[in-house]
Protein backbone atom coordinates (compact mmCIF):
# COMPACT_ATOMS: atom_id res chain seq x y z
CA UNK A 1 0.00 0.00 0.00
CA UNK A 2 1.27 3.46 -0.26
CA UNK A 3 1.88 5.86 1.92
CA UNK A 4 1.41 9.37 1.69
CA UNK A 5 4.64 11.55 2.23
CA UNK A 6 4.01 13.31 5.70
CA UNK A 7 5.05 17.23 5.82
CA UNK A 8 6.66 16.70 9.61
CA UNK A 9 8.54 13.58 8.16
CA UNK A 10 10.14 15.49 4.78
CA UNK A 11 10.85 18.88 7.26
CA UNK A 12 12.94 16.33 9.75
CA UNK A 13 15.03 15.13 6.92
CA UNK A 14 18.54 16.82 6.56
CA UNK A 15 19.67 16.25 2.93
CA UNK A 16 23.50 15.05 2.28
CA UNK A 17 24.27 17.68 -0.22
CA UNK A 18 28.09 17.86 0.44
CA UNK A 19 28.02 20.60 2.79
CA UNK A 20 30.50 19.78 5.13
CA UNK A 21 28.40 20.81 8.04
CA UNK A 22 25.40 18.86 7.00
CA UNK A 23 26.32 16.03 10.01
CA UNK A 24 26.76 18.31 12.55
CA UNK A 25 23.29 17.98 13.94
CA UNK A 26 24.41 14.50 14.47
CA UNK A 27 27.30 15.05 16.30
CA UNK A 28 25.25 17.21 18.88
CA UNK A 29 22.92 14.37 19.68
CA UNK A 30 25.64 12.38 20.28
CA UNK A 31 27.28 15.04 22.27
CA UNK A 32 29.10 12.86 25.30
CA UNK A 33 27.95 9.59 24.28
CA UNK A 34 30.93 6.96 24.92
CA UNK A 35 29.69 4.22 22.58
CA UNK A 36 28.48 4.72 19.22
CA UNK A 37 26.99 1.66 16.71
CA UNK A 38 27.23 2.62 13.19
CA UNK A 39 25.47 0.16 11.65
CA UNK A 40 24.82 -1.19 8.11
CA UNK A 41 21.96 -2.67 6.21
CA UNK A 42 23.74 -4.92 4.17
CA UNK A 43 27.45 -6.59 4.92
CA UNK A 44 28.45 -4.96 1.01
CA UNK A 45 27.21 -1.57 0.22
CA UNK A 46 29.99 1.03 -0.64
CA UNK A 47 28.02 4.37 0.76
CA UNK A 48 27.61 2.62 4.28
CA UNK A 49 31.11 1.86 4.47
CA UNK A 50 32.30 5.28 2.83
CA UNK A 51 29.52 6.96 5.25
CA UNK A 52 30.69 4.73 8.06
CA UNK A 53 34.25 5.77 8.44
CA UNK A 54 33.48 9.74 7.40
CA UNK A 55 31.36 9.66 10.50
CA UNK A 56 33.98 7.52 12.30
CA UNK A 57 36.51 9.58 11.45
CA UNK A 58 35.24 13.16 12.97
CA UNK A 59 34.11 10.65 16.79
CA UNK A 60 37.91 10.37 16.71
CA UNK A 61 39.04 13.90 15.53
CA UNK A 62 36.40 15.85 17.79
CA UNK A 63 35.23 13.67 20.21
CA UNK A 64 38.41 11.67 21.09
CA UNK A 65 37.25 8.51 20.02
CA UNK A 66 40.28 5.94 20.77
CA UNK A 67 39.00 2.30 19.59
CA UNK A 68 36.96 1.27 16.59
CA UNK A 69 35.37 -2.21 16.93
CA UNK A 70 34.42 -4.25 14.23
CA UNK A 71 32.04 -7.21 13.66
CA UNK A 72 34.80 -9.33 13.00
CA UNK A 73 37.37 -11.96 14.48
CA UNK A 74 39.38 -10.38 17.05
CA UNK A 75 42.80 -11.80 16.09
CA UNK A 76 42.58 -10.21 12.35
CA UNK A 77 41.21 -6.79 13.76
CA UNK A 78 44.52 -6.89 15.98
CA UNK A 79 46.38 -7.31 13.15
CA UNK A 80 45.30 -4.52 11.77
CA UNK A 81 45.41 -2.51 15.24
CA UNK A 82 49.44 -3.05 15.20
CA UNK A 83 49.91 -1.67 11.93
CA UNK A 84 47.58 1.31 12.70
CA UNK A 85 49.51 1.98 15.92
CA UNK A 86 52.75 1.39 14.09
CA UNK A 87 53.59 -1.70 16.01
CA UNK A 88 53.87 -4.40 13.55
CA UNK A 89 56.37 -5.26 11.02
CA UNK A 90 53.53 -4.74 7.56
CA UNK A 91 54.70 -1.83 5.04
CA UNK A 92 51.28 -1.10 4.01
CA UNK A 93 47.59 -1.00 5.12
CA UNK A 94 47.10 -3.92 2.56
CA UNK A 95 49.59 -6.08 3.91
CA UNK A 96 47.30 -5.20 7.78
CA UNK A 97 44.49 -6.90 6.01
CA UNK A 98 45.84 -10.03 5.14
CA UNK A 99 44.67 -11.69 8.16
CA UNK A 100 40.76 -11.59 6.78
CA UNK A 101 40.71 -15.12 4.77
CA UNK A 102 37.58 -16.37 6.49
CA UNK A 103 34.33 -16.11 4.12
CA UNK A 104 33.18 -13.47 3.73
CA UNK A 105 36.56 -11.81 2.63
CA UNK A 106 35.04 -8.86 0.91
CA UNK A 107 33.24 -7.68 4.49
CA UNK A 108 36.77 -6.02 5.25
CA UNK A 109 39.24 -6.35 2.34
CA UNK A 110 37.39 -3.89 0.55
CA UNK A 111 38.57 -0.66 -0.60
CA UNK A 112 37.04 1.70 1.75
CA UNK A 113 38.33 -0.38 5.05
CA UNK A 114 41.83 0.08 3.04
CA UNK A 115 41.31 3.80 2.68
CA UNK A 116 39.72 3.92 6.61
CA UNK A 117 42.87 2.25 7.79
CA UNK A 118 45.23 3.70 5.71
CA UNK A 119 43.21 7.25 7.46
CA UNK A 120 44.03 6.20 10.65
CA UNK A 121 47.51 5.35 10.34
CA UNK A 122 48.46 8.21 9.30
CA UNK A 123 46.39 10.05 12.45
CA UNK A 124 48.01 8.15 14.72
CA UNK A 125 51.68 8.63 12.81
CA UNK A 126 50.83 12.70 13.74
CA UNK A 127 48.97 13.08 16.30
CA UNK A 128 51.18 13.21 19.54
CA UNK A 129 50.35 10.44 21.99
CA UNK A 130 50.62 13.98 24.80
CA UNK A 131 47.40 15.24 23.37
CA UNK A 132 45.54 12.15 22.68
CA UNK A 133 45.90 8.03 22.71
CA UNK A 134 46.73 6.20 19.39
CA UNK A 135 43.41 5.42 18.05
CA UNK A 136 42.86 1.33 18.08
CA UNK A 137 41.51 -1.34 15.80
CA UNK A 138 38.97 -4.28 17.25
CA UNK A 139 37.42 -7.31 16.89
CA UNK A 140 34.60 -8.92 18.56
CA UNK A 141 33.51 -11.47 16.99
CA UNK A 142 33.71 -15.22 18.07
CA UNK A 143 34.25 -17.16 15.21
CA UNK A 144 38.26 -17.30 15.59
CA UNK A 145 38.38 -20.72 17.42
CA UNK A 146 41.55 -21.79 15.58
CA UNK A 147 43.06 -18.46 14.97
CA UNK A 148 42.58 -17.79 18.51
CA UNK A 149 44.42 -21.08 19.80
CA UNK A 150 47.33 -20.63 17.55
CA UNK A 151 47.61 -16.75 19.31
CA UNK A 152 47.30 -18.14 22.78
CA UNK A 153 49.85 -20.35 22.48
CA UNK A 154 52.54 -18.12 20.85
CA UNK A 155 52.09 -15.91 23.50
CA UNK A 156 52.75 -18.65 26.27
CA UNK A 157 55.63 -19.86 24.06
CA UNK A 158 57.72 -16.73 24.23
CA UNK A 159 56.21 -16.19 28.20
CA UNK A 160 55.93 -19.19 29.61
CA UNK A 161 56.81 -22.82 27.93
CA UNK A 162 55.84 -24.65 30.73
CA UNK A 163 52.29 -22.96 30.46
CA UNK A 164 52.20 -23.49 26.41
CA UNK A 165 52.81 -27.20 26.79
CA UNK A 166 49.41 -27.61 29.33
CA UNK A 167 47.44 -25.45 27.09
CA UNK A 168 48.53 -27.36 24.21
CA UNK A 169 47.28 -30.43 25.92
CA UNK A 170 44.32 -28.84 26.93
CA UNK A 171 43.62 -27.22 23.53
CA UNK A 172 43.93 -30.69 21.81
CA UNK A 173 40.83 -31.91 22.58
CA UNK A 174 39.93 -29.51 19.51
CA UNK A 175 42.39 -30.79 17.57
CA UNK A 176 40.25 -33.25 14.78
CA UNK A 177 37.63 -30.31 13.95
CA UNK A 178 40.24 -27.85 12.68
CA UNK A 179 39.19 -26.20 9.54
CA UNK A 180 35.52 -27.45 10.37
CA UNK A 181 34.23 -26.45 14.22
CA UNK A 182 30.58 -27.34 13.34
CA UNK A 183 32.01 -30.96 13.24
CA UNK A 184 32.68 -30.45 16.88
CA UNK A 185 28.96 -29.44 17.86
CA UNK A 186 27.92 -32.84 15.83
CA UNK A 187 30.37 -34.65 18.10
CA UNK A 188 29.85 -33.28 20.94
CA UNK A 189 25.30 -33.55 20.36
CA UNK A 190 25.67 -37.32 19.48
CA UNK A 191 28.31 -38.38 22.63
CA UNK A 192 30.74 -39.49 20.41
CA UNK A 193 33.39 -37.64 21.38
CA UNK A 194 34.25 -35.86 24.74
CA UNK A 195 33.21 -32.40 25.52
CA UNK A 196 36.17 -29.96 25.37
CA UNK A 197 34.39 -27.09 27.77
CA UNK A 198 36.36 -28.22 30.65
CA UNK A 199 39.34 -28.07 28.84
CA UNK A 200 39.10 -25.02 26.97
CA UNK A 201 37.88 -23.50 30.58
CA UNK A 202 41.08 -24.92 32.21
CA UNK A 203 43.19 -23.23 29.81
CA UNK A 204 41.42 -19.30 30.62
CA UNK A 205 41.64 -19.88 33.95
CA UNK A 206 45.45 -21.06 33.95
CA UNK A 207 46.22 -17.53 32.04
CA UNK A 208 44.36 -15.70 34.38
CA UNK A 209 45.69 -17.07 37.19
CA UNK A 210 48.93 -15.52 36.31
CA UNK A 211 47.61 -12.87 35.39
CA UNK A 212 49.55 -10.82 37.29
CA UNK A 213 53.28 -12.10 36.37
CA UNK A 214 52.77 -12.03 32.97
CA UNK A 215 51.80 -8.51 32.63
CA UNK A 216 55.00 -7.76 35.00
CA UNK A 217 57.23 -8.64 32.23
CA UNK A 218 57.71 -5.64 29.96
CA UNK A 219 55.79 -2.84 31.36
CA UNK A 220 52.69 -1.04 29.34
CA UNK A 221 53.47 -3.30 26.28
CA UNK A 222 53.44 -6.38 28.43
CA UNK A 223 49.61 -6.03 29.90
CA UNK A 224 48.47 -5.15 26.13
CA UNK A 225 49.93 -8.60 24.90
CA UNK A 226 48.25 -9.87 27.97
CA UNK A 227 45.13 -8.75 27.05
CA UNK A 228 45.32 -9.94 23.94
CA UNK A 229 46.49 -12.98 24.73
CA UNK A 230 43.94 -13.53 27.33
CA UNK A 231 40.59 -12.22 25.25
CA UNK A 232 41.81 -14.75 22.41
CA UNK A 233 41.49 -17.86 25.37
CA UNK A 234 38.27 -16.35 26.25
CA UNK A 235 36.97 -16.43 22.49
CA UNK A 236 37.80 -20.06 22.38
CA UNK A 237 35.85 -21.00 25.43
CA UNK A 238 32.98 -18.92 24.13
CA UNK A 239 33.14 -20.56 20.35
CA UNK A 240 32.98 -23.81 21.97
CA UNK A 241 29.90 -23.37 23.31
CA UNK A 242 28.73 -21.34 20.49
CA UNK A 243 29.62 -24.68 18.46
CA UNK A 244 27.93 -26.48 20.38
CA UNK A 245 24.95 -24.31 20.86
CA UNK A 246 24.36 -24.65 16.85
CA UNK A 247 23.33 -28.50 17.48
CA UNK A 248 22.06 -28.79 20.42
CA UNK A 249 19.61 -25.68 20.87
CA UNK A 250 20.38 -25.37 24.60
CA UNK A 251 20.86 -21.84 23.90
CA UNK A 252 20.60 -18.86 21.02
CA UNK A 253 23.76 -18.92 18.93
CA UNK A 254 22.69 -15.64 18.29
CA UNK A 255 22.50 -14.20 21.63
CA UNK A 256 25.63 -16.13 22.39
CA UNK A 257 27.19 -13.96 19.82
CA UNK A 258 25.82 -10.68 20.45
CA UNK A 259 26.54 -10.88 24.02
CA UNK A 260 30.38 -12.09 23.53
CA UNK A 261 30.47 -9.07 21.45
CA UNK A 262 29.12 -6.69 23.97
CA UNK A 263 30.61 -7.90 26.82
CA UNK A 264 34.58 -7.61 24.34
CA UNK A 265 33.84 -4.22 24.33
CA UNK A 266 33.13 -3.77 27.40
CA UNK A 267 36.25 -5.34 28.64
CA UNK A 268 38.47 -3.49 25.82
CA UNK A 269 37.13 -0.12 27.34
CA UNK A 270 37.89 -1.08 31.02
CA UNK A 271 41.55 -2.22 29.56
CA UNK A 272 41.73 1.24 27.78
CA UNK A 273 40.96 3.15 30.83
CA UNK A 274 43.92 1.77 32.74
CA UNK A 275 45.88 4.12 30.44
CA UNK A 276 42.71 6.91 29.20
CA UNK A 277 41.05 8.77 31.49
CA UNK A 278 37.29 8.07 29.81
CA UNK A 279 37.65 6.04 26.75
CA UNK A 280 35.11 6.06 23.98
CA UNK A 281 34.53 3.17 21.71
CA UNK A 282 32.78 3.18 17.82
CA UNK A 283 31.14 -0.21 16.46
CA UNK A 284 31.48 -0.88 13.01
CA UNK A 285 28.18 -3.92 12.65
CA UNK A 286 25.08 -5.26 10.68
CA UNK A 287 22.24 -3.01 11.50
CA UNK A 288 20.79 -6.25 12.88
CA UNK A 289 23.45 -6.08 15.61
CA UNK A 290 23.41 -2.61 16.49
CA UNK A 291 19.56 -1.69 15.97
CA UNK A 292 17.70 -1.88 19.31
CA UNK A 293 16.47 -5.55 19.18
CA UNK A 294 13.91 -5.15 21.16
CA UNK A 295 12.25 -2.63 18.99
CA UNK A 296 12.25 -5.39 16.48
CA UNK A 297 10.57 -8.83 15.57
CA UNK A 298 13.79 -10.04 16.87
CA UNK A 299 13.27 -9.08 20.04
CA UNK A 300 9.68 -11.05 20.00
CA UNK A 301 11.49 -14.01 19.08
CA UNK A 302 13.47 -14.24 22.19
CA UNK A 303 16.94 -12.35 20.76
CA UNK A 304 18.79 -9.80 21.85
CA UNK A 305 22.09 -7.78 20.20
CA UNK A 306 24.83 -5.62 20.70
CA UNK A 307 22.33 -2.89 20.08
CA UNK A 308 19.65 -3.42 23.42
CA UNK A 309 22.74 -4.96 25.15
CA UNK A 310 24.54 -1.35 25.08
CA UNK A 311 21.71 0.30 25.71
CA UNK A 312 20.70 -1.46 28.83
CA UNK A 313 24.49 -1.12 29.84
CA UNK A 314 25.30 2.46 28.79
CA UNK A 315 21.68 4.32 28.77
CA UNK A 316 22.14 7.42 27.02
CA UNK A 317 25.86 7.07 26.28
CA UNK A 318 24.88 5.15 23.72
CA UNK A 319 24.08 6.11 20.43
CA UNK A 320 23.01 3.77 17.53
CA UNK A 321 23.18 4.57 13.58
CA UNK A 322 21.18 2.55 11.10
CA UNK A 323 21.37 2.98 7.24
CA UNK A 324 18.57 2.50 4.36
CA UNK A 325 18.82 1.64 0.81
CA UNK A 326 16.21 1.67 -1.57
CA UNK A 327 17.56 -0.30 -4.58
CA UNK A 328 20.81 -0.60 -6.52
CA UNK A 329 23.90 -2.64 -6.19
CA UNK A 330 25.32 -4.81 -3.53
CA UNK A 331 28.65 -7.47 -2.64
CA UNK A 332 27.02 -10.84 -1.69
CA UNK A 333 27.25 -14.74 -2.36
CA UNK A 334 24.51 -16.53 -3.39
CA UNK A 335 25.31 -18.73 -0.66
CA UNK A 336 27.74 -19.81 1.95
CA UNK A 337 31.28 -19.52 1.22
CA UNK A 338 30.33 -19.28 -3.01
CA UNK A 339 31.76 -16.57 -4.58
CA UNK A 340 31.15 -12.69 -4.38
CA UNK A 341 29.12 -11.20 -6.42
CA UNK A 342 28.17 -7.61 -7.51
CA UNK A 343 23.83 -8.42 -6.97
CA UNK A 344 20.94 -5.86 -8.06
CA UNK A 345 18.97 -5.03 -4.90
CA UNK A 346 15.26 -5.07 -5.59
CA UNK A 347 13.42 -1.84 -5.10
CA UNK A 348 12.07 -2.02 -1.59
CA UNK A 349 8.47 -3.14 -0.75
CA UNK A 350 5.80 -0.82 -0.80
CA UNK A 351 5.35 -1.56 3.03
CA UNK A 352 9.25 -0.91 3.67
CA UNK A 353 10.49 1.98 5.51
CA UNK A 354 12.74 2.27 2.82
CA UNK A 355 10.08 2.85 0.65
CA UNK A 356 8.50 5.19 2.27
CA UNK A 357 11.72 7.12 2.46
CA UNK A 358 11.95 6.75 -1.05
CA UNK A 359 8.82 8.46 -1.89
CA UNK A 360 10.93 11.45 0.00
CA UNK A 361 12.70 12.10 -3.28
CA UNK A 362 15.73 13.25 -1.61
CA UNK A 363 18.46 10.75 -2.94
CA UNK A 364 20.42 11.02 0.58
CA UNK A 365 19.77 12.18 3.51
CA UNK A 366 20.09 11.23 7.72
CA UNK A 367 16.82 12.13 9.89
CA UNK A 368 17.62 12.38 14.08
CA UNK A 369 15.35 9.56 15.94
CA UNK A 370 16.16 10.21 19.36
CA UNK A 371 14.78 13.62 19.23
CA UNK A 372 11.31 12.65 18.11
CA UNK A 373 10.75 9.86 20.62
CA UNK A 374 8.22 8.16 21.21
CA UNK A 375 6.55 9.37 17.67
CA UNK A 376 8.42 11.21 14.94
CA UNK A 377 5.24 12.26 13.09
CA UNK A 378 5.50 10.46 9.75
CA UNK A 379 6.86 7.58 10.13
CA UNK A 380 4.90 4.50 10.93
CA UNK A 381 5.42 2.80 14.26
CA UNK A 382 6.50 -0.57 12.65
CA UNK A 383 6.87 -1.23 8.95
CA UNK A 384 9.32 -3.73 7.26
CA UNK A 385 12.93 -3.09 7.18
CA UNK A 386 15.62 -4.83 5.31
CA UNK A 387 18.34 -6.92 5.88
CA UNK A 388 20.75 -8.43 3.61
CA UNK A 389 23.47 -9.82 5.04
CA UNK A 390 26.34 -12.16 3.03
CA UNK A 391 23.54 -13.69 1.32
CA UNK A 392 21.24 -12.32 -0.80
CA UNK A 393 18.78 -14.36 -2.24
CA UNK A 394 16.26 -11.66 -4.17
CA UNK A 395 14.06 -14.88 -5.16
CA UNK A 396 13.32 -15.12 -1.62
CA UNK A 397 13.51 -11.83 -0.48
CA UNK A 398 10.35 -11.37 2.21
CA UNK A 399 11.11 -14.15 3.32
CA UNK A 400 14.52 -13.95 3.68
CA UNK A 401 15.56 -10.49 4.03
CA UNK A 402 12.73 -8.33 6.11
CA UNK A 403 11.61 -8.20 9.11
CA UNK A 404 8.88 -6.24 11.17
CA UNK A 405 10.65 -3.12 13.58
CA UNK A 406 9.91 0.22 15.10
CA UNK A 407 12.67 2.52 13.40
CA UNK A 408 12.38 5.38 16.08
CA UNK A 409 12.93 2.68 18.82
CA UNK A 410 15.57 0.84 16.67
CA UNK A 411 17.96 3.67 16.17
CA UNK A 412 19.26 7.15 17.38
CA UNK A 413 19.67 8.71 13.95
CA UNK A 414 19.09 6.59 10.47
CA UNK A 415 20.76 7.68 6.98
CA UNK A 416 19.26 7.16 4.09
CA UNK A 417 20.45 6.67 0.41
CA UNK A 418 17.92 6.00 -2.01
CA UNK A 419 20.49 4.29 -4.71
CA UNK A 420 23.54 2.32 -4.04
CA UNK A 421 26.49 0.47 -5.19
CA UNK A 422 28.14 -2.36 -4.28
CA UNK A 423 31.34 -2.27 -2.17
CA UNK A 424 34.32 -3.45 -4.25
CA UNK A 425 36.75 -6.24 -2.67
CA UNK A 426 40.29 -6.07 -3.12
CA UNK A 427 39.96 -9.67 -5.11
CA UNK A 428 37.26 -9.80 -7.38
CA UNK A 429 35.32 -12.77 -9.04
CA UNK A 430 34.48 -13.30 -12.22
CA UNK A 431 31.04 -12.90 -11.27
CA UNK A 432 31.52 -9.79 -9.46
CA UNK A 433 33.14 -8.52 -12.58
CA UNK A 434 30.61 -9.33 -15.07
CA UNK A 435 27.63 -8.34 -12.25
CA UNK A 436 27.81 -4.80 -13.39
CA UNK A 437 24.50 -2.81 -13.05
CA UNK A 438 22.98 -0.66 -15.33
CA UNK A 439 23.29 3.41 -14.31
CA UNK A 440 20.00 4.11 -14.63
CA UNK A 441 19.03 1.28 -12.14
CA UNK A 442 16.61 1.38 -10.32
CA UNK A 443 14.22 3.05 -12.48
CA UNK A 444 10.10 4.04 -11.62
CA UNK A 445 8.40 2.88 -8.65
Amino acid sequence: MERRVDAALAEAIVPLTGDPHANDGLFEAIADARVVLIGEATHGTHEFYRTRAELTKRLIAEKGFSAVCIEGDWPDAYRVNRYVRGANDDAEAVESLAGFIRFPTWMWRNADVLDFIGWLREYNDFCPTSVRPKVGFYGLDLYSMYASIDAVLKYLDRVDPTGAAQARRHYACLAPYVGHPENYGLAAASGTQPLCRDDVIAALLEIQRKASLYARLDGRVAEDQYFYAEQNARIVTNAERYYRAMIDYSYSTWNLRDEHMVDTLERLLSHLARSQSLPKAVVWAHNSHVGNADATSMGAGGETNIGALARRRYGEDCFAIGFTTYGGSVTAASDWHAPEERKRVLPARHDSYEHLFHTLRVPRFWIPLRAGRPQLAGLPSQALERAIGVIYRPETELQSHYFHANLVEQFDAVYHFDVTRAVQPLERSALWTEGEVPEAYPTGE
